[in-house]
């Protein structure tokens, strides 16, 4: 029988360029999701320090990233609980990336991706990881993939990670809901969350996987008046979103039933399709299809 995975989305509110305190918030979130039993906690995107590089003090709100990384291992090691710590970013000599991990229950690394498709203006700032295959990876909840915001837009980034035996895709995210030109927000100021709500489900059935997402909230005290974006959740086939969230900061806890992606294959053969010989698309292929 398919396990059912007790997974955490933690909506942080990030205040900008104030490390300590935001990792004191996540630590309290991911301690409440491990006394509830879930396995899993997935963090935002930026959730350190927020997004804010022209500010002047950004770099060296940067500067202790491997610190505060060693610190979620411990914390994932004493509550035994599998951490996605959202991105955070690194100095790379003069160079910025941003970095999503995986680290397993025991404290240890199973995956690391640096952010491949910046939004564009973040170009300015951050690295690309440009040619880097995706790659999936074997952890507790079995095979898992990462992705990074902006990512989403690219169903090649998924086609890639379930060509390599993703289940799960956690996606850490920094979205707002004026991502937009004013042009595009007058066309409709909800566009934003009708992007991710679509993506994400669309996603989740084209590729027979689960879809962690966990966004930044808005902060507590504005309630849902917020430009922050928000709505994570975990989208699966069949169902749609499993514990959305509002824009406000919070944490929604799902259980992540992996017999639902067994029924979606079974059904839509995604998978089997993109691994029988003689495939239309093979030539998107960068891998052989043994891990399907």
């Amino acid at each position: 029988m398919a396990p059912i995975h007790k997974v955490a989305v933690v909506q942080l509110h990030p205040k900008p360029l104030l490390p300590a305190e935001n990792y004191a918030k996540a630590e309290s979130f991911i301690r409440n999701a491990a006394r509830e039993g879930c396995r899993l906690a997935v963090l935002p995107e930026y959730h350190l320090t927020s997004w804010v590089p022209d500010e002047p003090g950004f770099r060296e709100s940067c500067a202790d990233s491997a610190l505060y990384l060693k610190k979620y291992q411990e914390l994932a090691q004493e509550l035994n609980i599998c951490i996605v710590p959202g991105t955070i970013v690194e100095l790379q000599g003069d160079a910025l990336h941003n970095i999503a991990y995986f680290i397993s229950s025991d404290g240890e690394i199973l995956g690391r991706y640096q952010k491949k498709n910046l939004w564009h203006p973040e170009r300015r700032h951050l690295v690309s990881s440009a040619h880097q295959p995706h790659v999936a990876f074997d952890t507790p909840l079995g095979r898992v993939g990462l992705l990074i915001c902006w990512d989403i837009a690219f169903p090649e980034a998924f086609r890639e990670l379930i060509s390599d035996g993703a289940q799960i895709i956690c996606v850490p995210t920094f979205w707002t809901m004026r991502d937009v030109s004013d042009e595009g927000y007058a066309l409709n100021p909800d566009g934003e969350a009708l992007f991710l709500n679509s993506t994400l489900i669309s996603r989740a059935f084209e590729n027979t996987c689960a879809v962690v997402f966990a966004n930044a909230g808005g902060p507590p005290e504005k309630g849902e008046n917020s430009s922050f974006a928000g709505l994570s959740q975990v989208s699966v086939p069949h169902i749609g979103s499993l514990g959305k969230m509002g824009q406000s900061e919070g944490m929604s806890i799902v259980d992540l039933d992996m017999n639902v992606l067994k029924v979606a294959e079974e059904n839509y053969k995604v998978r089997e399709d993109m691994k029988r010989e003689g495939w239309h698309y093979a030539y998107t292929q960068i891998r052989d299809a043994s891990k399907l």
